[in-house]
């Protein structure tokens, strides 16, 4: 079983295209993905991006992932000492990377930029890595 950390970005990825993911991978986020993905779907109701019946139908597809959530402290001391190692201006991202290195095989990503950031730090894979039968590159 591949062990692979997901963020907001992705997890809505998800919910858009109704994507299955192989059971043979498990999917890790800290708790705090629950607050980014409804504000980001609220804002994109607000924005007319969305109406809020399709919104509530990404909210359930992603409710219905096999996603552990996670948030202790020990990831939380982690996340400080990344985003201050980075310079960071918050944790956000940190405690992604906090969790891949803890409990995860690949953080999965889909922003070049933060790809660049991390690709010291932890292994990367992409969505089709993450939809795919096998192991990360």
């Amino acid at each position: 079983m591949t062990r692979f950390v997901i963020g907001a970005d992705v997890a809505l990825h998800l919910a858009q295209t109704k994507a299955v993911v192989p059971t043979m991978h498990q999917l890790l986020a800290p708790t705090l993905i629950r607050s980014q993905v409804l504000a980001e779907l609220y804002a994109r109701v607000q924005r007319g991006e969305l109406d809020r019946k399709t919104a509530e139908r990404q909210l359930d597809h992603l409710r219905a992932l096999r996603l552990r959530l996670l948030g202790d402290r020990v990831l939380q001391g982690l996340a400080w000492k990344i985003a201050d190692q980075l310079r960071w201006p918050d944790t956000f991202m940190a405690e992604y990377i906090a969790l891949t290195q803890l409990q995860a095989d690949a953080f999965v990503c889909m922003d070049a930029a933060l790809a660049r950031a991390v690709s010291g730090i932890v292994k990367l894979a992409s969505v089709d890595d993450l939809m795919a039968s096998a192991q990360p590159r």
